[in-house]
C-alpha cells in the first residue's frame, strides 16, 4: 500500500494486520451485545404466548415437557414493553459517563468487564424469569449500562489505532457489527426457540460472549506501542501517521467550547436525524410488511431480516470507498464526510417516501424495504467518524453525547410513528415517510453547511509558553 501523505514510504502490513484483526475483534463484540439485547424481542413471543392452564391433571406429558423446554409466564403487555424499553434506559444513561471516562481509564478494561458483564447477565436472565419480573428488568437495565459502555468506550480504540487514511475502514468494520447482530438473530432465535426452547437462545449467546470476553483480554491493548504480537513495521507506521495527533496529556473536557462549536452540533443533528430513520426502519418494518405484503410471520421474520443483511454490506463499501477516495487524493476528508452523510440521509429518505405508492408490487416493496433500511449505513464513512477528524483526543466524548442526541431522536421518531399508525391508519405510512424524509433533508442541510473536517482549534494540544 502506497502512502504519499508525509507518512513513511515503508511498505506496510495491509488489510490481514494485526489492527485489521483488533477491529474485526471489535466487529464481533458487537454482533455478541446487539444479539443480547434483541433476542428477547423475539422470546417474549415464546415466553408469554400461551394461555393454557399449567399443572392440570390431564395435561399431557408432553405438554408438560414442553412447559420445562419453553416456561411461559402471564406477563400483561404494558410489562412487556416495560422489560423490552429497560435495556435502552441503561444505554441511554450511561452515554456521557463513559464517553468522559473513557478517554481517562483503559478501554481494554472498560470493554472487557462490560462484555463480560452483558454476557453473564445474558446467562441469568431465564432463571431470574422464573424468580420474579422485577429481576428480569433489573438484570436488562443493568445489561443496557454494560452494552452502552462497550459500544461507546470502543470509539476511543481508533485515537491511537487508527491511521488517518484508514479510518473509514476500521471503524466500518467494526461499527458494521450492530448491523449484523440483529439479522443473526433474526435468522436463528426461531429455530432455537423451536428445538432447544428460547432459555437456549440467552445461555448461547451468553457463552459465545464470555468466549469472546477472553479473546478481548488477551488480544487487544490500549496503545499499539504496547502490543507484544504486532509487527514493528506495522506499529511504527500507526504511531508515525498519528504523532500529531494522540497525545498523552489529559486536558480537561473543553466543555464550553464545544457547546459554541457548530461542527459538533453538526454530528450531533446528523446523529440525531440517522437515528430518527433508522428506528423507524428496524421497529416499523415487520408492521410495514404485514399491512403492505400480508405474509406470514416466518416470511416477516426472513424479510425483515433482509435489510439488515445489507446495511452490514453498505456499512462496509462506504468505509472502504471513503479510504479509498482519501488515499488516491480524489476527494478532500471534509467532501468525503458530505458525501456519504448526503448518501446516508437522501437515500433513505427517497426509497422510504416511494413506498406507500408500491402497494400492488410484491417485489417492488421489498427491493425498495431493503433498499430504504440498508442505505443510511453509508454515514458510517460520513457523520459517524466525523468527531475523530475535528477532535481526536475528545472523540469517545463527542460520540458519547451525539449518540445520546442520537437515542433522544430515535425515541421520538418510534413514539410519535405508533401515534401516527393509530390515528390515522389509512394514510399512516405515507405520513410517516414524509416526516422521515423531512427530517433527512432538514439534518442534511445542516451538516452540509456547518461540518468540518479539520481539527478545532479547541481540541489541539495547549502549549503552556511564558515569555
Amino acid at each position: 500500500m502506497q502512502m504519499d501523505n508525509g507518512l513513511p514510504p515503508k511498505k506496510v502490513p495491509g488489510f490481514c494486520s494485526f489492527r485489521y484483526g483488533l477491529s474485526f475483534l471489535v466487529h464481533c463484540c458487537n454482533v455478541i451485545i446487539t444479539a443480547q439485547r434483541a433476542c428477547l424481542n423475539l422470546t417474549m413471543v415464546v415466553m408469554v404466548n400461551s394461555t393454557d392452564p399449567h399443572g392440570l391433571p390431564n395435561t399431557s406429558t408432553k405438554k408438560l415437557l414442553d412447559n420445562i423446554k419453553n416456561p411461559v409466564y402471564n406477563w400483561s403487555p404494558d410489562i412487556q414493553g416495560i422489560i423490552l424499553s429497560s435495556t435502552s434506559y441503561g444505554v441511554i444513561i450511561i452515554q456521557v459517563p463513559v464517553g468522559y471516562f473513557s478517554g481517562i481509564y483503559s478501554t481494554k478494561k472498560m470493554i472487557g468487564f462490560a462484555l463480560c458483564l452483558s454476557s453473564v447477565l445474558s446467562l441469568l436472565i431465564p432463571p431470574a424469569a422464573g424468580i420474579g419480573v422485577a429481576w428480569v428488568i433489573v438484570c436488562r437495565a443493568v445489561q443496557g449500562a454494560a452494552q452502552g459502555i462497550v459500544g461507546t468506550a470502543q470509539f476511543e480504540i481508533y485515537v491511537k489505532w487508527a491511521p488517518p487514511l484508514e479510518r473509514g475502514r476500521l471503524t466500518s468494520m467494526s461499527t458494521s457489527g450492530f448491523l449484523l447482530g440483529p439479522f443473526i438473530v433474526l435468522l436463528v432465535t426461531g429455530v432455537i426457540c423451536e428445538s432447544l426452547g428460547w432459555p437456549m437462545v440467552f445461555y448461547i449467546f451468553g457463552a459465545c460472549g464470555c468466549a469472546v470476553c477472553l479473546l478481548w483480554f488477551v488480544l487487544f491493548y490500549d496503545d499499539p506501542k504496547d502490543h507484544p504480537c504486532i509487527s514493528i513495521s506495522e506499529k511504527e507506521y500507526i504511531t508515525s501517521s498519528l504523532v500529531q495527533q494522540v497525545s498523552s496529556s489529559r486536558q480537561p473536557l473543553p466543555i464550553k467550547a464545544m457547546l459554541k462549536s457548530l461542527p459538533v452540533w453538526a454530528i450531533s443533528i446528523g446523529s440525531f436525524t440517522f437515528f430518527w430513520s433508522h428506528n423507524i426502519m428496524t421497529l416499523y418494518t415487520p408492521m410495514f410488511i404485514n399491512s403492505m405484503l400480508h405474509v406470514n410471520i416466518k416470511e416477516n421474520g426472513f424479510l425483515s431480516s433482509l435489510p439488515y443483511l445489507f446495511a452490514w454490506i453498505c456499512g462496509n463499501l462506504a468505509g472502504q470507498l471513503s479510504d479509498f477516495f482519501l488515499t488516491r487524493n480524489i476527494l478532500s476528508v471534509i467532501a468525503v464526510r458530505k458525501l456519504f452523510t448526503a448518501a446516508g440521509f437522501l437515500l433513505p429518505a427517497i426509497f422510504g417516501v416511494c413506498l406507500p405508492y408500491l402497494s400492488s408490487s410484491f417485489y417492488s416493496i421489498v427491493i425498495f424495504l431493503i433498499l430504504a433500511g440498508a442505505t443510511g449505513s453509508f454515514c458510517l464513512g460520513g457523520v459517524f467518524i466525523n468527531g475523530l477528524d475535528i477532535a481526536p483526543r475528545y472523540f469517545g466524548f463527542i460520540k458519547a453525547c451525539s449518540t445520546l442526541t442520537g437515542m433522544i431522536g430515535g425515541l421520538i421518531a418510534s413514539t410519535l410513528t405508533g401515534l401516527i399508525l393509530k390515528q390515522d391508519p389509512e394514510s399512516a405510512w405515507f405520513k410517516t415517510f414524509i416526516l422521515m424524509a423531512a427530517i433527512n433533508v432538514t439534518g442534511l442541510i445542516f451538516y452540509l453547511i456547518v461540518a468540518k473536517a479539520e481539527i478545532q482549534d479547541w481540541a489541539k494540544e495547549k502549549q503552556h509558553t511564558r515569555l
